[in-house]
């Protein structure tokens, strides 16, 4: 049975679906588990087999691509969206996700986005270059 988001239903939890394979994604999961939280955070490698049982109604391959947050009542939220709801999920950042969700704050949380996945980019590994799996990201020793 699919669940459906209730209308303007409060989040109590979020679980947050990231790339475990991206070392800025994996910075950033950690960076959100030390921050004092006023809703839980569950932090679940996107796609993984704990994802797709917990969401089997997701399309695994675009959370993935992008950020995505999942409410205890099914909302969904994605891309910037998602950054938002995480960084009001955050003790000290609930004002600034406030700010951020305004049309004065949505060029700054839609641009840093944008910065996090040229980033992210630049950081995936050369995958023809890592023909024995031992792949690293650009700029870590060896």
């Amino acid at each position: 049975m699919a669940r459906h988001p209730m209308p303007h239903a409060p989040v109590r939890r979020l679980t947050v679906l990231y790339d475990a394979d991206c070392p800025l994604c994996v910075h950033v999961r950690h960076w959100l588990l030390r921050q004092p939280q006023l809703v839980p955070l569950d932090l679940v490698p996107a796609g993984s087999r704990e994802a797709r049982r917990r969401f089997p109604a997701l399309d695994h391959d675009a959370t993935r691509r992008e950020i995505t947050a999942v409410g205890d009542a099914g909302q969904v939220y994605r891309s910037t969206a998602a950054w938002i709801v995480c960084l009001w999920a955050l003790a000290e950042h609930r004002p600034k996700a406030h700010w951020l969700a305004t049309p004065a704050g949505q060029p700054f949380a839609r641009a840093t986005m944008l910065a996090a996945a040229r980033w992210r980019e630049a950081l995936k590994p050369d995958r023809t270059a890592c023909a024995d799996g031992q792949c690293e990201a650009p700029g870590s020793s060896g």
